[in-house]
């Protein structure tokens, strides 16, 4: 019971308490974290306002800036339309009246490069060494039809000196933008360069700008005229850094800004760089521009920088997120401080009731004189009678008679101990139906306490317990499906048997009973049909036997059947026969009609031994040899199944150490086309290499291998041997040679064979063309829908499968056809006889006339004679193997063979 003095702050924040709060808290958090965004996403909006609006404004101010420069030389160019002859005087007087350094920063200079003719290069040299230029000379030095040497170059700095003289028409990159200033009639930039007066520790990017001078001083109207009267061109020479700062610090001081000479970024474009960007190239906005002027266009890339990232940087939302949760903080403080307000109060008006109810008791509060005041409402769950039924009724009506003084005892026993709890006193109570209920209880005197004022009897219900008690005793020894004795309930039965036996030397016996082709039946129709089999084969099994004798189910589809008292082995084999003969019957399950069979081990009590483990050992071997005999027949245990037994677990234990040391090897049996009498193939056989037996051939390991699992590593193994004996054949020549690999059903059917399979060609890099995998008819049995995604899969792999032992067992002529098989293989037990029985003829011609309706390659196995092989030549057969052509050879032999017979045909 919880009062207000244990109710702490860890209760009153748990959710069922505080959901409201939480719910307040989670919505007021929410509501922070979205204005918090909106703030944040206002002042990014603003930030990035901020800089496009820079970013445009300088874009403005450089093309602004071309086009007062393109204006100066306009009016540069008009003073030879005033002045045809002007001379260098003159040239300096309009520079330094123009003031460029203090008007128009970034131009390097003005000049004006003259157009001279070859043949007048002399006169020329002579009229400009005469304007005060002694060494003037044209550079580059040769010859050429024309020049245009630069003449006139203001302000005459020592650097701007350095250009006199300097043919620009001689550079591709003057030249492209001289031609089309000439051509155009307008002003033209050249594209990136360095410029002739710049020293080598100031090398920068620059550019020209060319306006072209005509005969007459007036623009031609057709290029042609351009290009004969063209008299010159004035320019100017402008240095990128000192062009681009002035403005950058001017509008952008905190921008990172880039100017390329092309449309698209690229290093060695690069004309201008502020370098103010982040070390690791971050930045919060980016943003290209297209500068067109003069014939040439320019990338121009503004970015952010930290300096602008922290300058545009605005307190206000974390000034909200911290008041967003400081808010909701308080919030939820309040709401807390009223929902503890809230269930402080319940808990003191609830405590009488949390005293009193209970669901699993009945709580009674009774007066001093005996009478129920109150009664828990669980009243009516666990009696059956409601509480005002109760407390309306003497409590004597519904105690059995003979218990009611104890509980009158216990009752004056509490009046008089104050506080304490009593022992438990015992008795049966009558429920609304009559029937008696075991009950215990304890009296609790609360005389004195407010709020309650009586004796409390608190009764628990022992007929609940004692259900539970039952039904844990049954989910322990008893099997939840079908409702037999589960092993370990089993094994004390059986002990219990084999002590009466040797007491009373009475004989008993034991049947061990496994259903024959459960598994099929549970993996086709499912579990739920393999359950309700279960159960059947449960009740049919208990109808066999006697009451005194047990039936249990030891697991999966085996049961066990104990007889306690026998007169000897015919009584028990005609019980064994009674279980057969009612197990041998159809049963319709999922809408199919099954058959039931089993088969049995007997094991006779005390003759065949008295330990209880060695008589389960025993049925179980009596079992496994009734499943050798056919099935469907029950087998006494003999002393030679035991030795047999034996043998066994040493031959198993030998093969996993073969299989672990590697002592497993390929033999080959090559396959004949009996058109061309060339061998088109080799079949694979496993031998086993016995340390003292020599080889051991499968058909005495096999079948072991597949009652352990060891089938599927000694698959494995052969089939990488197979693949590695490809690349052996390869080499040697043999380049379309196929291998063939025998498989079993249970290594198909295994779930990794597939992924196995996969891995073993990617490792070899054998092509799975190469490779045959023969199957056994066996496997047409298991489910058609996992089998044909299986073979599926390897056919799309390009593997060739081969259907073996073709004609034996229930093949059926569906699967045939939905099954994506390449070749048959007739069984040797059909080839075996012909052509001596008619019967045997007749079963092998029938075979082959079938597999070729079906549209598949016949291949017959165990060919040994000459007549053999003349019927099946007849009979339509295309491909034949047997000791006739070879036996199995290993790798050497195998090759040596191949070469001899590509000398000679073998059936020559």
């Amino acid at each position: 019971m919880m009062n207000s003095k244990d109710f702490s702050l860890g209760d009153l924040l748990r959710v069922r308490h505080a959901w409201i709060a939480w719910c307040l808290l989670t919505i007021c958090l929410l509501a922070t974290a979205v204005l918090w965004h909106v703030s944040v996403r206002l002042v990014e909006d603003r930030t990035e306002a901020r800089f496009r609006t820079q970013s445009l404004q300088l874009k403005t101010a450089i093309e602004e800036r071309l086009l007062n420069y393109e204006q100066v030389l306009a009016g540069s160019a008009g003073l030879f339309a005033v002045s045809p002859e002007l001379n260098r005087l003159d040239w300096h007087t309009y520079i330094e009246s123009v003031d460029i350094e203090r008007y128009y920063p970034g131009i390097q200079g003005i000049g004006y490069a003259e157009r001279v003719k070859a043949w007048n290069l002399d006169q020329h040299l002579a009229w400009a060494r005469g304007q005060g230029m002694p060494d003037y000379t044209i550079q580059p030095i040769g010859e050429r039809n024309e020049y245009h040497p630069i003449v006139f170059m203001e302000p005459a700095s020592h650097q701007n000196r350095r250009a006199n003289g300097y043919d620009s028409f001689t550079d591709p990159v003057h030249r492209r933008a001289m031609a089309q200033a000439r051509d155009r009639g307008q002003p033209m930039i050249t594209g990136k360069l360095v410029l002739v007066q710049e020293e080598v520790a100031e090398d920068q990017a620059g550019f020209l700008m060319y306006y072209p001078i005509y005969q007459g001083g007036r623009t031609p109207d057709n290029a042609t005229e351009r290009q004969a009267l063209l008299k010159g061109f004035v320019f100017s020479a402008f240095r990128m850094n000192t062009l681009i700062d002035g403005i950058v610090g001017l509008i952008s001081p905190f921008l990172d800004v880039r100017i390329y000479d092309a449309e698209a970024a690229s290093r060695d474009d690069l004309m201008y760089g502020s370098n103010l960007g982040s070390l690791d190239n971050e930045f919060s906005f980016e943003k290209t521009q297209r500068i067109v002027h003069g014939g040439r266009t320019w990338l121009l890339q503004t970015r952010s920088t930290p300096a602008f990232d922290y300058l545009a940087s605005d307190p206000r939302p974390p000034i909200v997120l911290l008041a967003g949760v400081v808010i909701s903080l308080l919030l939820f403080a309040f709401a807390l401080v009223l929902i503890r307000s809230r269930l402080l109060a319940q808990i003191s008006a609830g405590q009488y009731r949390a005293i009193t109810e209970g669901a699993a008791n009945v709580t009674l509060v009774l007066t001093e004189d005996g009478r129920a005041r109150y009664v828990s409402p669980s009243s009516k769950d666990i009696l059956g009678f409601d509480a005002e039924q109760v407390q309306a009724m003497e409590l004597s009506a519904l105690v059995h008679g003979e218990d009611w003084p104890r509980l009158e005892a216990g009752f004056r026993e509490a009046r008089s101990s104050s506080g304490q709890s009593l022992p438990m006193v015992r008795a049966r109570v009558r429920d609304a139906g009559g029937e008696w209920r075991v009950m215990e209880g304890t009296y609790t005197s609360m005389l004195a306490v407010p709020g309650v004022d009586g004796v409390v009897l608190s009764l628990r219900d022992l007929t609940q317990l004692k259900a539970a008690q039952s039904e844990l005793h049954r989910l322990a020894f008893y099997d939840p499906l079908t409702g037999l004795a589960n092993r370990q309930l089993f094994r004390d039965r059986l002990n219990h048997v084999v002590r009466s036996s040797r007491r009373t030397e009475e004989p008993a016996a034991l049947m061990l009973l496994d259903l024959d082709g459960f598994k099929r039946i549970n993996d086709t129709l499912g579990h739920d049909a393999g359950d309700e089999l279960l159960k059947q084969v449960a009740r049919w099994l208990t109808g066999c036997v006697r009451e005194e004798d047990s039936v249990a189910r030891l697991g999966g589809d085996e049961f066990v059947v104990l007889l306690s008292r026998i007169s000897g082995p015919e009584a028990v084999a005609k019980v064994a026969e009674t279980v057969l003969r009612r197990l041998c019957q159809r049963i319709r399950l999922n809408e199919h009609e099954v058959g039931v069979t089993a088969s049995v081990g007997v094991t006779m009590i005390p003759f065949d031994s008295e330990d209880p483990s060695a008589l389960m050992k025993y049925a179980d071997l009596a079992m496994y040899r009734a499943k050798e005999c056919g099935r469907n027949n029950f087998q006494f245990f003999t002393p030679a199944m035991n030795i047999k037994a034996a043998r066994r677990l040493l031959q198993q234990e030998e093969l996993a150490t073969a299989l672990e040391a590697d002592r497993f090897v390929l033999h080959y049996q090559p396959k004949v086309d009996l058109a061309t009498e060339k061998v088109l193939g080799v079949e694979a056989f496993l031998r086993w290499q016995h340390p003292e037996k020599g080889l051991v051939s499968a058909q005495q390991f096999i079948h072991l291998a597949e009652e352990t699992g060891m089938i599927v590593r000694l698959g494995e193994v052969a089939l990488r041997q197979a693949c590695i004996q490809i690349q052996a054949l390869e080499r040697a020549g043999f380049e379309d040679l196929k291998v063939a690999v025998n498989l079993s059903a249970r290594q198909v059917t295994d779930s990794g064979f597939l992924d196995m399979f996969r891995q073993v060609i990617t490792e070899t890099g054998v092509f799975p063309e190469r490779l045959e995998l023969e199957l056994p008819a066996e496997l047409l049995n298991e489910d058609p829908r996992r089998l044909q995604e299986l073979l599926g899969a390897l056919h799309d792999l390009g593997v060739c499968l081969i259907l073996d032992d073709f004609g034996t067992g229930a093949c059926s002529l569906a699967a045939l056809q939905q099954l994506p098989l390449d070749v048959v293989k007739i069984d040797d037990r059909f080839i075996r006889d012909i052509p001596y029985n008619v019967s045997a003829t007749d079963v092998a011609s029938a075979v082959i006339a079938l597999a070729r309706k079906l549209h598949l390659t016949v291949v017959a196995e165990g060919v040994e004679t000459p007549q053999q092989l003349s019927f099946l030549k007849s009979a339509g057969c295309t491909q034949c193997q047997g000791n006739l052509f070879s036996h199995p050879l290993d790798e050497d032999a195998l090759i040596g063979f191949l070469v001899r017979q590509y000398e000679r045909p073998l059936m020559s």
